[in-house]
């Protein structure tokens, strides 16, 4: 597939929050507009072969927090791969995703409220969870260290950058992008999960069932709201997002034009004003 030109992506994404602006959720709640963009070929053709024509999309729909606002429990899949060794695992491509629903569904039957891969090829080092990009985090003392797994068949998540640069250059920890060996996992005082849907999710435990191994890691003295770091994370990430805490990366982006007017006549059997933008 071809690259979406930037401006062109940036065009749409705005224009698709603009048209449903009054779907964006009040900040308190803790709920966001997730915008999922989608590049699919378009042109008449059954035979496999390239598309001679592509469609961008861009979709945009109010959600809660993906996984709550608890720690949950994770499960190592034993039995199902995400993604072949030399495979699509670092592309956002539905195949990634629509496979595992039964293995998850089947792990959340069993009270896990996450699964975790290991590498297909050795199933010795830790790739990603299922939903979610993986950030383990050590700590020596007061210095604190961002792990993340350096794997070519993971997704090049932005929530994981976002908040591994919010613990380098706000909370001063150190980040490293590495392999993680599976023996490692017990060495880390906290460990979480990261995506867009997600935001942080802070993990309570790992299990591996054929080895009868089960890690857990600090999530606050509650069990439940995450430890130290998770929190200091989220609560910055969530805080830029939200307008109350300084944008020093340059990350929030103003909206502040609206769509053209017919677009909005009779999308939901009224006119809309479109002399402004207003998000409740």
């Amino acid at each position: 597939m071809p690259p979406v030109p930037e401006d062109l992506f940036v065009k749409c994404v705005k224009l698709a929050v603009a048209a449903n602006a009054e779907f964006v959720p009040p900040h308190e709640t803790g709920a966001a507009m997730y915008i999922r963009p989608l590049l699919f070929g378009s042109s008449a053709q059954l035979g496999l072969s390239p598309p001679d024509a592509y469609t961008f999309v861009v979709f945009v729909m109010p959600t809660g927090v993906y996984h709550g606002v608890h720690a949950v429990d994770a499960l190592i899949l034993e039995d199902f791969d995400r993604a072949a060794p030399e495979g699509t695992g670092s592309a956002k491509v539905g195949g990634n995703y629509a496979p595992v629903l039964r293995h998850s569904a089947r792990a959340a039957g069993e009270g896990f409220g996450i699964t975790l891969h290991l590498d297909s090829a050795t199933r010795s080092e830790i790739d990603e969870f299922s939903t979610s990009a993986f950030i383990g985090v050590r700590r020596d003392g007061d210095r604190v260290t961002l792990v993340q797994p350096d794997s070519k068949n993971v997704i090049d998540s932005v929530t994981a950058r976002s908040v591994c640069e919010i613990g380098e250059r706000v909370f001063g920890f150190k980040v490293e992008k590495r392999r993680i060996a599976y023996e490692e996992v017990q060495e880390f005082k906290e460990v979480i999960a990261a995506g867009t849907a997600a935001a942080l999710v802070p993990i309570r435990s790992i299990t591996m069932r054929s080895r009868n191994d089960k890690f857990t890691f600090d999530c606050g003295a509650d069990g439940q709201s995450g430890g130290e770091v998770c929190v200091k994370l989220l609560q910055t990430l969530k805080g830029i997002q939200a307008g109350k805490i300084e944008d020093q990366f340059g990350w929030n982006c103003i909206i502040d034009q609206a769509p053209p007017a017919e677009w909005l006549e009779g999308a939901t059997g009224h006119e809309k004003d479109v002399d402004g933008i207003n998000v409740p």
